[in-house]
């Protein structure tokens, strides 16, 4: 499988921008909330997440395609060297989007296959929403994200990184749902993050 992000490109200040930090909370949160035996995190990107959760005393091993950026096994989530059933969770940020779509249900499966109980995922979500942040004195912080439908959805562009994103013309959250359903994985819940919309999380379970 070809590399298709140089390896320093996570390494960039560009990168790691504020709303990105809050996705690794985020990230960090659900793995930590589920109190796994062992976890598999496909896709290593700077290694934050991992490093973090290992301070934590969280079993994490790392997998990734790319040797440069050091991840515990090399390998690729269309073939990964594992036998069934082998982590309580996998999760799988902001990667499956690198992968054209026609490869993402084979993912999904070899997520599947290698996970004993759950799986969180993030993916890009390009649709249009209004943000509604109010505190209420008394009461507390209301905070919503509403969805604002388009007329007409845009285009997605490769740009040598994405293939597709949530949203985008083709690729519906719909689509993308039931495709997730396909490998017989339930959708415990999924939302986009309110500091940042753009990462839609999916928290799934292993239903046999």
């Amino acid at each position: 499988m070809k590399l298709q992000v140089e390896s320093n490109n996570y390494f960039k200040e560009s990168y790691d921008s504020k709303g990105r930090f809050i996705s690794y909370w985020y990230q960090i949160n659900e793995i930590i909330k589920l109190n796994p035996v062992n976890v598999l995190e496909i896709g290593i990107g700077n290694g934050f997440v991992s490093k973090y959760l290992k301070e934590r005393k969280v079993n994490i091993l790392t997998l990734d395609i790319d040797k440069e950026l050091n991840p515990g096994i090399v390998g690729s989530v269309l073939d990964v060297p594992f036998p069934n059933n082998s982590f309580e969770v996998v999760a799988c940020y902001e990667l499956l989007e690198h992968l054209q779509y026609e490869n993402f249900y084979n993912a999904l499966s070899e997520i599947f296959r290698v996970s004993k109980s759950y799986a969180i995922l993030s993916l890009p979500d390009a649709s249009r929403f209004y943000r509604v942040y109010l505190q209420i004195p008394k009461i507390g912080v209301f905070k919503r994200l509403i969805s604002l439908p388009r007329f007409k959805n845009p285009i997605h562009k490769f740009e040598r990184e994405h293939y597709w994103e949530v949203g985008k013309v083709g690729y519906p959250l719909s689509k993308i749902m039931k495709n997730i359903r396909r490998v017989e994985f339930s959708i415990k819940r999924t939302y986009r993050i309110f500091e940042n919309p753009y990462h839609r999380f999916f928290i799934l379970k292993k239903e046999k």
